[in-house]
């Protein structure tokens, strides 16, 4: 869904994002030039910054790329937890980890629910068993 009249009308907004993530599901841009795919909503390709961007759909499974443990929470979160840049193959993402099992690098996780501090949703990723 890119802008064909010039006037870079994003493909996706952070609010239609938000939709799809309240929703269940991952989605993300997909650069028509050359290829690149993020898992968020952007004006630009982050590689070529062509501007003819279409909505992408991500898997809800992929595989820890980095984690860490939050034990200092900002205002309104109970800690600690854990967060998680998780690969979906094409693209990676940051999520929040949940569940009461730990996550190491190279642990498979699903997107399974969101996690919201003042309606502004993230992904929560569980391990998969």
């Amino acid at each position: 869904m890119s802008s064909e009249d010039g006037d870079n009308v994003p493909a996706l907004t952070y609010a239609d994002w938000r939709a799809y993530l309240k929703a269940g599901d991952l989605v993300g841009l997909e650069c028509e030039s050359c290829g690149t795919v993020t898992a968020t909503p952007k004006r630009a390709c982050v590689e070529c910054g062509d501007r003819n961007l279409d909505t992408h759909t991500l898997p809800n499974v992929g595989v820890v790329h980095s984690e860490t443990t939050i034990t200092v929470p900002p205002v309104g979160f109970e800690g600690p937890y854990q967060v998680a840049v998780v690969d979906l193959g094409d693209t990676k993402i940051l999520g929040r980890i949940g569940g009461d099992e730990e996550v190491n690098i190279g642990t498979t996780v699903e997107c399974t629910d969101t996690v919201e501090l003042d309606g502004m949703p993230a992904p929560m990723f569980e391990p998969v068993e």
